[in-house]
């Protein structure tokens, strides 16, 4: 399974916000590079980084914090929040970024994601789906669609994509356990790599995961917090065969 400490930057710094909420903000480092290092360091194998400010403003806003990430360590990282143009995808992989994660554009015009696959190649683009009471909100969580996760998943899978961002929005930032059976569920109807991300807050969460057959895990609050050890999670999750 592999692991996917989060950075999530809100004006330049690192934070985590509680249930997405942009006034429920705990500041955990004013240079986010650092943090890249710490995990880094950790055993980290790739790097979770999401521009909050850029998933507001519909357009990426940390670029500078962005690049001093992506140059401060020599793992792959994959980026969320305002990648909403053609333009900002290229201007992202150009960077150095692994991965883009596209989520309020995918509902709006789903097209938009075949042609990304087409030019850029299936595993270079992420689709984040992001859950509120089953049905998928948008723009930076502050809208609710009408999409449920699984149409959207089904609906990206033809279109070319291989790699979800699964997250409950209920569950993010609130250390009250990830939610397994919904990830699962689109993981096994999908044939998806869905990634699980909101509310992993013990190792316990990670090994109920991994016992489930999930692929992968975001682990943001729980690590801030001191309540998983990511050397001990990576040794016991990603080195398995």
């Amino acid at each position: 399974m592999q692991l996917y400490p989060a950075i999530d930057i809100k004006g330049g710094q690192c934070v985590r916000l509680t249930q997405g909420l942009f006034d429920n903000v705990k500041i955990y480092s004013d240079t986010p590079a650092d943090m890249a290092r710490l995990w880094r360091e950790c055993g980290a194998t790739f790097l979770h980084v999401v521009d909050l400010d850029g998933a507001l403003a519909g357009e990426s806003v940390n670029r500078p914090v962005i690049q001093s990430i992506v140059g401060s360590v020599d793992i792959p990282v994959q980026l969320g929040g305002g990648i909403r143009t053609r333009q900002t995808v290229k201007d992202m992989l150009e960077m150095g970024v692994k991965r883009v994660i596209i989520g309020t554009k995918a509902v709006e015009r789903p097209e938009f994601i075949r042609e990304l696959t087409e030019e850029f190649g299936p595993e270079r683009i992420v689709v984040g789906v992001d859950a509120k009471d089953g049905l998928v909100a948008v723009e930076g969580w502050e809208k609710v669609s009408a999409l449920t996760s699984a149409e959207l998943c089904f609906q990206m899978k033809d279109y070319g994509v291989r790699h979800i961002v699964y997250t409950d929005i209920a569950r993010d930032g609130m250390l009250s356990g990830p939610n397994v059976a919904a990830t699962k569920k689109l993981t096994e109807e999908t044939g998806l790599d869905i990634i699980a991300s909101g509310g992993v807050s013990s190792m316990e969460d990670l090994q109920e995961l991994y016992d489930q057959g999930i692929c992968g895990a975001i682990i943001g609050k729980a690590l801030y917090e001191k309540k998983v050890d990511l050397k001990e999670a990576v040794r016991r999750f990603e080195s398995r065969v």
